[in-house]
């Protein structure tokens, strides 16, 4: 196995990131494991904290197609994906393109949509692709949706469903600034996404996410890995354990951040640092163990307490 230095590109990444989310370095991390990753990201947290500003700056950094959708309880499934519009001209259809047809599409506060509106990102998130009129038509390559969503107690909005939620390789949250954070963002310490320069082409971001996928697992960290899968279907506060695309996902990320650190092989760390947020948004809560608590704090100590029981390999 060999210990490779970081891409100089994701390096830089990571460095003009950092420069517009002052002092949320796991946050910027997290971002860049999901794009290597081939995955989508779902970013949960209050209004201001600079969910919308975090992903239109990565969308920004790659020179490629970008659309941002702002969901709203009016918004129709065809507002995504497109409709086709009858031309008297030429007696015939004509397909008029959604927002769904790039790059990265930024879905603003998705849980303002209505599940009706919502389900239509279901086959473009897992397939790539999507179905208008009865054709299928593929999307972009490379496809990313980053999606920004408030608490479910915020008023005007619908929970997701677990099926959408399982498309998402990883929630994350944000989190307030610290005094002195906030101080300099006030004092325009911070970089805004506008004035960010596109570091990699897609054609480039294509290359990395084929390197991650031949970073080398051993079978003992897979084993693992699979261990900690099981573990949340039959762990007594949980009543939906994580899905097999939930373990995929894992496996997925745990090798993306191996890549991000310079190697080419899996650490058992690689695991464990990511299965909180990549388990989180998957498992169902008891009554019992959710009692009393936000959603996100009682799913980060079940996962916590399934990380610490599992065996991990020497």
């Amino acid at each position: 196995m060999k210990q490779l230095a970081p891409s100089s590109v994701l390096v830089e990444l990571k460095q003009a990131l950092a420069q517009v989310l002052l002092g949320k370095e796991e946050a910027v991390r997290l971002t860049l494991i999901c794009l290597i990753a081939r995955g989508h990201l779902l970013i949960e947290d209050v209004p201001g904290v600079g969910k919308t500003t975090l992903a239109e700056s990565l969308a920004r950094l790659v020179d490629a197609s970008f659309r941002r959708l702002q969901c709203t309880s009016d918004l129709l499934p065809g507002d995504i994906t497109g409709v086709s519009i009858y031309r008297p001209q030429s007696q015939d259809f004509e397909f008029r393109p959604g927002p769904v047809f790039a790059n990265f599409l930024l879905a603003d506060e998705i849980n303002r949509a209505t599940p009706k509106t919502q389900s239509a990102l279901l086959e473009a998130m897992s397939e790539g692709q999507v179905s208008v009129d009865g054709k299928t038509m593929p999307l972009p390559d490379p496809f990313m949706v980053i999606a920004t969503q408030n608490p479910t107690e915020q008023q005007g909005t619908y929970q997701l469903p677990e099926s959408q939620l399982d498309r998402f390789l990883m929630r994350i949250e944000i989190g307030y600034p610290s005094r002195e954070q906030e101080r300099a963002v006030m004092q325009g310490a911070s970089l805004k996404p506008q004035q960010l320069k596109s570091l990699l082409s897609g054609s480039e971001l294509k290359s990395i996410q084929q390197e991650v996928e031949g970073v080398h697992a051993d079978p003992d960290l897979v084993s693992y890995l699979l261990s900690l899968v099981e573990m949340t279907r039959h762990h007594e506060g949980v009543s939906l354990g994580v899905s097999p695309r939930g373990g995929q996902a894992l496996y997925r990320a745990a090798q993306a951040s191996a890549l991000l650190d310079g190697r080419n092989f899996l650490i058992p760390d690689d695991i464990k640092q990511l299965a909180v947020p990549v388990f989180s948004h998957r498992l169902r809560l008891s009554a019992q163990a959710s009692f009393g608590h936000r959603h996100s704090e009682s799913t980060r100590r079940v996962i916590e307490q399934i990380i610490t029981a599992a065996e991990v390999p020497l």
